[in-house]
């Protein structure tokens, strides 16, 4: 039997986001329980489980899987060290093994480790052995870091934007670790950086440019001598020293064709670059144009306080501004406030309620906004997906009505990047006026493709698309967009064990 060892640590974080994140903001499993719970999701496990378990040859060893519960702030050291403990431990106490598949993120950052993916796959090594080959894959919103293609053998990354490929790639990353084992791919590694943080419509891989660079990617991995190629374009709100953008390619022992296609890639997003951006609307414009809006539903789409970015969820700037404008439509909002879901759970259903909304996480951004209104549901916020059945956790989670106001309250930030959080707590976002979309892309069928309209709103928050108002501090300088006059001149790095 071949023995491959699998191990998860994942979480994306913004690094602009002053609440630091615990060991309580991850969902921890050990073992068997790792596979009971990856073979029901269509993500990155659950894909590699299906090419693993379909092999009669195969026997996997599950050791460890910390997954975040949602984005958010910096981690904090002790929950970070905690994590990584844990991980090498479980490491240390698996059997022999011939091959690992780790799943990470690549936009993980603590408050001292600012490369925690490097970190734990160096750290592997030692444990391991250097001969042993580990294939990662990531999201392509990670940063890669050089330790990452130093101490792995091969990288796989998403491809799509807003990603629906989380199955398939997993997949891509065993097939490729079973090459490698059955010594058919000897992969070396080329890389290049780009000096761009991007954000907006084009980055949309089925309809915007930075498609073409994607589809350059997998004509590369569907030649004969490509093993895998991407792009990361990171995430702009994890201030990290290495954070840029990056294309890479990883080919059968063929150096010369992984440089030459690197650039190529690199080149044909640098041609884009500059159209990477997302046209915003101030908050004073956004509620004229919903205001004036007569038929369907108007989608607001507030990023910056995406919390499947990082950011924490608590912002109040639409709700705030619709009441000053005395919008009178339906409205669905959502917002994270623990202590307004304890007032609501002690007074319960049908009571009317005195609370503040709003800047309990970030109050440096959000101030408390006091509304009346009243208690409409209850639950204990856990819930399935409807893009990939994973289960998230809001914790607590209050609906409150407040006049044409409905707001669904939670105890802690879940992704928002479906409508799960609104259709599981009763709320039918085309059965509203206006809709609170704190996600800068989702899939069409979520919103667009039946919304009247989409404004993207400059309001603040840690995962502004208004990239130069958040104060990058350790990012590489000059770098667009936050500074003028940026040049690129493609440098390829190469790596290969």
């Amino acid at each position: 039997m071949t023995r491959i060892l699998i191990a998860e640590c994942k979480q994306e974080v913004s690094t602009f986001n002053p609440h630091l994140s615990g060991y309580d903001d991850f969902v921890v499993r050990f073992g068997q329980d790792i596979l009971d719970y990856h073979r029901n999701v269509r993500n990155e496990v659950g894909g590699a489980l299906s090419v693993f378990e379909s092999e009669g040859h195969v026997e996997v060893i599950p050791t460890y899987s910390s997954f975040f519960i949602t984005s958010t702030g910096t981690l904090a050291q002790s929950a970070w060290e905690r994590i990584a403990a844990e991980f090498l431990d479980s490491l240390r106490a698996a059997p022999p093994v011939d091959g690992v598949y780790f799943c990470m993120h690549g936009a993980m950052a603590s408050e001292v480790e600012f490369d925690p993916e490097g970190f734990l796959i160096e750290e592997a090594r030692k444990i391991l052995g250097q001969d042993i080959p580990i294939v990662v894959s990531l999201d392509l919103h990670g940063i890669l870091t050089n330790r990452i293609p130093e101490q792995s053998n091969a990288i796989v990354a998403y491809h799509t934007y807003p990603h629906v490929d989380f199955f398939e790639t997993g997949q891509r990353a065993a097939r490729l670790l079973l090459k490698i084992l059955a010594g058919e791919a000897h992969p070396v590694t080329a890389k290049v950086a780009i000096p761009a943080l991007v954000r907006g419509d084009e980055l949309i891989t089925k309809t915007g440019l930075f498609g073409h660079s994607i589809r350059l990617a997998q004509e590369v991995e569907q030649s004969s001598p490509g093993l895998s190629a991407g792009m990361f374009i990171g995430n702009p709100f994890t201030d990290v020293p290495a954070l840029q953008t990056y294309s890479f390619v990883v080919t059968n022992n063929d150096p010369e064709l992984a440089k030459a296609k690197a650039i190529e890639i690199a080149e044909s997003f640098w041609a884009n670059h500059a159209h990477m951006r997302v046209p915003l609307v101030s908050l004073e414009e956004m509620t004229a144009l919903v205001k004036s809006n007569e038929r369907g539903t108007v989608g607001i789409v507030d990023a910056a306080d995406a919390t499947s970015s990082g950011a924490s969820g608590d912002s109040n700037e639409v709700l705030r501004a619709l009441l000053a404008a005395d919008y009178q439509g339906r409205a669905l909002i959502p917002i994270v406030d623990a202590p307004a879901v304890e007032k609501a759970f002690a007074a319960g259903i049908g009571s009317t309620i005195s609370v503040t909304l709003g800047g309990t996480l970030d109050p440096n951004r959000f101030s408390p906004l006091e509304v009346q209104g009243s208690v409409r549901l209850l639950s204990d916020g856990r819930f399935r997906s409807e893009s990939f059945g994973e289960e998230w956790l809001a914790g607590p989670t209050a609906v409150l009505q407040i006049d044409n106001f409905t707001i669904v309250v939670s105890s802690r930030a879940v992704n928002l990047y479906d409508r799960s959080y609104f259709l599981a707590h009763g709320q039918t976002p085309q059965q509203f006026d206006a809709v609170v979309i704190k996600s800068p892309h989702c899939q069409p069928h979520m919103y667009a493709e039946w919304c009247a309209k989409m404004i993207n709103v400059d309001a603040d928050g840690s995962s502004s698309a208004n990239l130069p108002r958040l104060g990058h501090t350790r990012c590489p300088r000059p770098i667009f967009p936050l500074d003028t006059d940026v040049s690129f001149v493609p440098k390829v790095e190469v790596y290969q064990r």
